[in-house]
């Protein structure tokens, strides 16, 4: 059995649906602009190019390989760290009329110079038509994802809450991909997996207020949806708050501390947390409310009457 909150205890989130939905349609539209116009900064595993490794004897300066790369006039050279300080990680874009193999190869040569005894640990060649493939991959798993989505809130609770689900989840999604394609920030095979990430974490906070909303629905019979949906987040507003902020926490340590190779990653999370915890208050359960949810809609339907049960009640009324 829920605890019912003292009214007077209740927040009220509802007062301000209108306003937070209207900011969040029009953050989804700025970001659908931003993303049209000016694009994703897509890496390597979209678009193709060489990933080239080299280990050397001593500690290496990675503003010293990224100057002997620049040297070639190969514009735009990735360079990181990979594992150790004496590791350096490059990664080129491909070049227009250059070999990727002959590109590799020249490359090396280059930067093996810094230091004696350099070695070429490995070298990756992505093509473009495999990148293109990897968009489309990744496009159709965020489109599917959300049909089953869509299917499984639909079946679970009601039409209505499936919608605002869906739309909150693509609330979350296209105002991260806004952030990335504003900053020009690279997105790549990591942040992919951190957006399908959001769309989960957001939808189980969805989840659990929607469950909520519908256990009030069926305590809270004198109450209308507006207040019943007040009761429910104020109820789940302390799960919310420590999950996000635990999460949110690791998320930053990773940020901050965990080196380039997973900045993006950790980065897109962090914007989805952030997102994700405001769309699960206001945009999923909002939403759902002005396409006309009622009590009624979260109530069981009643059992079936027996035959027995009919006899039973045509004798009473004789």
């Amino acid at each position: 059995m829920f605890k019912i909150i003292n009214p007077k205890k209740t927040i009220r989130f509802m007062s301000f649906a209108k306003l937070a939905t209207s900011l969040a349609m029009a953050l989804v539209i700025a970001s659908f602009v931003i993303v049209g116009v000016k694009g994703l900064n897509f890496g390597l595993d979209f678009t193709g190019g060489v990933t080239i490794e080299v280990e050397y004897p001593n500690d290496i300066e990675l503003k010293d390989v990224r100057s002997k790369i620049e040297s070639l006039k190969i514009d735009s050279p990735v360079v990181q760290h990979f594992g150790s300080s004496k590791i350096a990680m490059i990664r080129i874009k491909p070049v227009e009329g250059m070999d990727q193999k002959v590109l590799s190869t020249k490359i090396f040569d280059s930067v093996k110079t810094l230091q004696d005894g350099a070695v070429l640990n490995r070298v990756e060649y992505v093509g473009p038509s495999v990148g293109s493939d990897l968009v489309e991959s990744g496009i159709i798993s965020v489109f599917v994802s959300l049909l089953c989505i869509l299917a499984y809130v639909a079946f679970r609770f009601e039409w209505r809450m499936a919608t605002g689900a869906v739309v909150a989840l693509v609330h979350d999604t296209i105002i991260t991909l806004a952030v990335f394609s504003l900053f020009d920030l690279e997105f790549d095979l990591t942040v992919l997996a951190a957006v399908l990430t959001i769309i989960g974490y957001s939808l189980n906070d969805t989840i659990v207020v929607f469950d909520r909303i519908r256990e009030k629905a069926r305590l809270l019979r004198d109450k209308s949806i507006p207040e019943i949906i007040n009761v429910s987040i104020t109820e789940t507003l302390s799960r919310t708050v420590i999950t996000s902020g635990t999460t949110m926490f690791t998320v930053l340590a990773l940020l901050f501390l965990g080196g380039p190779m997973i900045f993006g990653f950790s980065f897109a999370l962090a914007v989805g947390i952030i997102v994700g915890t405001f769309s699960s208050i206001y945009v999923a359960s909002s939403l759902a409310y002005f396409l006309g949810m009622t009590r009624d809609n979260l109530l069981p339907p009643p059992p079936p009457v027996r035959g027995d049960d009919e006899e039973f009640v045509e004798t009473l009324d004789e």
